[in-house]
């Protein structure tokens, strides 16, 4: 690579770009949107351009070609499981720094890639050979047996997924599942697989190069989730019996090389923890958020190796003879406040105490100043911590949290130092549904902003979502017209409409938006009569779906918004008689 690297993403996965480049000697241009023109790695980058959406296949790669770029890095999420994009970049003349996208289109498909594992020997959970509508799901669940799992045929990262007790909420669940997938990826198809209620979630970190060869760089443990999304991963995955830890390493590597794999590359599989069998879960043809722990047991800079092997060197020169040694862990810190059913929080990080030591790192992609904004995900970035063995690691990454600080918007570090203490995660016998059944966080009061200048009559919200419970101070109505939430943040969201929604005065028993967001379906009419508790707008902030429900038995007597409309905290959402 004799040019610039243009990395096609933002937070602190960019930075951690920037960072490798920098080491390689490699000049990097970062790209923004007019939401984040400010943040950190447009400050850490030897230039920026910005654009106008991350999304915008042709604007990226125009961008890249504009300031004479010679590879591109998607990082994660974003394009970076775009098989168009990436054959968007080759067209162009440039390095894409991933597998090629014949590969990102096979295992993107998560029906296509149960296929190619069932060929490769790794065993895969029962389920639908494509996707399905309503009909045909109703069929396959008859066959699969419930509880079972309604997946996004494409894309990854947890979003689109939904599980079903029963046959009464497989409708909705379908809905609700294509809808997140279409917003995320794209494509809302869906497709069915048995759910393991009482799962282990393990990865298998993999490299290849252009010549075929395959390295297997260890294992993660990734267990500690709330719905779908990953919150504390370590390496290596420990408690892993020495013959299911090869069994894994050998399928994956057989898997990579069946598919003509090149780059970094990660293999998920559940573990049943009551009969201790392990299935192929998906391959993320991309690096992975918590790559980091990998790094600190191997000695492996991921994203070096990425980019070498993207150069076309070979793998044996890149990385040698792995060994893991020690264990690592890592929480991921996110705009988000626990208390309020991990609600998304954009604002200002007002301060910033980040954690140091001879055996922490911490990847952010702020620093005290910046924006977080509505439109993105929360994630602010990851603290880790090395250790001669688990209990070590795990002591260190509790102190880490201790000493990180953020002022400004809340986050999650309080909550995943809870975790690190819980008995059942010190005696790794917790599993994917713990944080939800569990490990509640404890339950908090929106936090209350500076009076205004003007009195303003407000009342407690109190809302139930599947993100969980969340109590809310709102307005009534101010003389004025102005409206405020207690609860609410700088950022917006994206959306697609172009119509804002009608402030309105709510009454008493009026749902109202409990934050900034973007009105992603509304499925009820004026005139309908809705029970307690029935959705009646679904809104999306900071990539997080966030349905607001009825607080109580009515007839709708009217709708102010509808999908694709941004909507500010306060608003009015729909009238209940």
């Amino acid at each position: 690579m004799d040019g610039p690297v243009l990395v096609a993403n933002r937070g602190e996965v960019a930075v951690r770009i920037v960072r490798a480049c920098r080491e390689l000697g490699l000049r990097t241009v970062a790209i923004h949107t007019d939401a984040d023109g400010g943040s950190l790695v447009t400050r850490r980058a030897d230039e920026s351009v910005r654009v106008d959406s991350y999304l915008d296949v042709d604007a990226v790669v125009g961008a890249a070609t504009a300031c004479g770029a010679t590879a591109v890095h998607p990082g994660y999420g974003l394009l970076a499981e775009d098989a168009g994009f990436a054959r968007a970049v080759v067209g162009a003349g440039l390095v894409f720094v991933g597998p090629p996208a014949d590969v990102v289109a096979a295992m993107g498909d998560k029906v296509r890639a149960r296929a190619l594992a069932v060929r490769s020997g790794v065993p895969v959970l029962d389920g639908t050979d494509g996707p399905v509508d309503l009909d045909a799901a109703r069929v396959a669940a008859e066959r699969i047996g419930f509880p079972l799992l309604v997946k996004a045929a494409h894309g990854g990262g947890g979003r689109g997924m939904r599980v079903v007790a029963g046959a009464v909420g497989l409708a909705d669940a379908l809905a609700a599942a294509g809808r997140e997938a279409a917003a995320a990826f794209g494509r809302g198809e869906v497709f069915l697989e048995r759910h393991v209620a009482r799962a282990r979630h393990v990865e298998v970190q993999v490299l290849a190069d252009h010549h075929g060869a395959v390295a297997v760089l260890g294992d993660r443990d990734c267990t500690v989730q709330r719905r779908h999304q990953k919150l504390l991963e370590e390496a290596p995955a420990p408690d892993l019996p020495s013959a299911v830890r090869s069994e894994l390493h050998d399928a994956s590597r057989r898997l990579a090389a069946a598919v003509g794999y090149r780059g970094a590359g990660t293999v998920e599989f559940l573990l049943d923890r009551d009969t201790g069998a392990a299935a192929f879960l998906e391959m993320n043809t991309r690096l992975q958020v918590e790559h980091g722990v990998t790094e600190m047991v191997t000695g492996v800079d991921l994203v070096v190796a990425q980019l070498r092997l993207a150069a076309g060197e070979a793998l044996s020169s890149v990385v040698g003879a792995v060994e893991v040694r020690g264990h690592a862990v890592q929480a991921r810190i996110a705009a988000e406040d626990p208390g309020q059913g991990f609600r998304p929080a954009p604002g200002c990080v007002t301060a910033l105490t980040v954690p140091s030591g001879p055996w922490v790192r911490a990847d952010l992609g702020v620093e005290a100043g910046d924006t977080v904004p509505g439109a993105y995900d929360s994630l602010l970035g990851k603290v880790l911590a090395w250790g001669p063995d688990r209990a070590t690691a795990s002591a260190r990454l509790g102190a880490a949290l201790d000493e990180l600080a953020v002022e400004g918007v809340p986050t999650t570090a309080s909550y995943l130092r809870t975790v690190l203490d819980r008995p059942a995660y010190r005696a790794m016998t917790h599993d994917t549904g713990s944080v939800e059944r569990d490990w509640p966080p404890t339950p908090t009061v929106a936090p209350t902003a500076a009076p205004p200048p003007v009195t303003v009559a407000e009342r407690t919200v109190r809302l139930t979502t599947d993100r969980g419970p969340i109590a809310l101070r709102v307005p009534r109505h101010r003389a004025d017209g102005a409206r405020r939430a207690d609860a609410s943040a700088g950022g917006s969201a994206e959306g697609s409409g172009e119509r804002a929604a009608t402030p309105g005065s709510p009454g008493t028993g009026d749902p109202v938006a409990p934050m900034d967001a973007t009105v992603v379906d509304v499925p009820v009419h004026a005139g309908e009569d809705v029970a307690a508790g029935a959705v009646l707008v679904v809104l999306e902030a900071m990539k997080m779906e966030l349905p607001v429900r009825a607080p109580q038995a009515g007839r709708v007597d009217a709708v102010h918004v509808g999908p694709g409309d941004r909507v500010t905290a306060g608003s009015a959402l729909v009238v209940l008689s």
